[in-house]
């Protein structure tokens, strides 16, 4: 698997830098810093150290997973960035954090074979539907991902050397408690690649998780814009990106006028039991219209594909919509868990889009 995903990595990148050579790019394999809101000193790592000026910037650094600063994080524990390029199988496994990414790691790694634990701070999947989520974690403890909830890791240690087991401490309702792992993961959310940019010298102003508020991807600066992951209140997922991206190339250089719509945006969690969503949860729903002016419809089934190998429990499966009574029975919400949940998802985006109707 390890050899499968840095395979495909390699192809995407060199894929992209064909497509740059193509379209006649000119490309830099440098670490840039701003000198001032124009100008950009550029580092290769082996000495060479240029500036390039540029009327206009566009920053799409992208993002990396946070650690929880604690003792024996960085030394013993890693995130889902490593978990592809692991050289030897993670074996008893806690995932530590509740995101997508955190359910999405646990989940795989469960179905490979391994000892899986995840250890919830609060609630799962925090950003989506509440509903949804609970069911995804019934189903994931039904096929035997363990979870430890209401805890929090204090500090890793691994008192029989580096081939020794890795001791977790944590801190549970229970009180200070401990554990032994052979691979601790943490998923604990991504920070913005931007605090090594300089981007005081710029004049550029970013959030305290190195993010930027933007209107229409234009940072403060007028001429420097942000795309992807280090935008501040926007889902962190690649197509968002790279339409954004497009959107933004269209304005600045082919009198292009239309903005990117970071509402509504379909989207899939890759848990074991897939969960598709767009539009609004249904808490959000009551909130911006009115708990009256909400109807949900839903439903509890079974896939075809289920019942001949016996996969899931009877009427595991769900799906809900959320209608404003007010707006035509207009659909401000769908959420799908089922198998190929991203499929389904896919066509009931683009019909959101168009305003759909009950």
């Amino acid at each position: 698997m390890v050899k499968n995903v840095q395979n495909h990595i390699k192809g995407l990148n060199w894929g992209y830098k064909s497509d740059l050579i193509k379209m006649k790019a000119k490309y830099y394999n440098s670490y840039a810093t701003f000198v001032d809101a124009h100008t950009l000193s550029l580092d290769n790592g082996k000495g060479k150290v240029e500036q390039v000026t540029a009327d206009k910037i566009i920053i799409a650094v992208g993002g990396r997973p946070s650690y929880p600063g604690i003792p024996g994080d960085k030394e013993f524990g890693i995130t889902s960035d490593d978990m592809f390029s692991l050289p030897k199988a993670p074996g008893k496994t806690l995932v530590v954090g509740a995101s997508y990414v955190a359910l999405e790691c646990a989940g795989f790694l469960t179905a490979l074979g391994y000892d899986t634990t995840v250890m919830v701070r609060s609630i799962l999947l925090r950003g989506f539907d509440q509903d949804m989520a609970t069911r995804i974690g019934k189903h994931m403890e039904n096929h035997h991902t363990k979870f430890i909830n209401k805890s929090t890791p204090s500090k890793l240690e691994r008192p029989n050397g580096p081939d020794g087991k890795i001791l977790v401490t944590y801190n549970s309702p229970e009180g200070e408690t401990t554990g032994e792992y052979d691979t601790v993961l943490f998923a604990m959310g991504r920070y913005a690649l931007t605090q090594n940019l300089n981007l005081a010298a710029a004049g550029l102003v970013a959030e305290k998780n190195g993010k930027f508020k933007v209107t229409n991807e234009q940072t403060n600066v007028p001429n420097i814009y942000a795309v992807g992951d280090v935008i501040d209140g926007v889902m962190e997922l690649t197509p968002t990106a790279i339409k954004a991206g497009a959107l933004l190339s269209q304005r600045l250089f082919a009198g292009g006028t239309e903005q990117m719509d970071y509402q509504g945006i379909p989207t899939t969690v890759f848990t074991p039991l897939e969960y598709g969503c767009c539009g609004l949860s249904e808490v959000e729903a009551k909130e911006k219209f009115g708990a009256d002016n909400i109807e949900t419809f839903h439903t509890a089934f079974s896939p075809l594909e289920w019942q001949y190998d016996k996969m899931g429990t009877p009427r595991e499966c769900y799906v809900k919509v959320l209608v404003n009574k007010t707006d035509s029975n207009r659909v401000v919400g769908f959420h799908i868990c089922a198998p190929n949940a991203g499929e389904i998802t896919q066509g009931l985006g683009i019909a959101m889009k168009c305003g759909m109707t009950k």
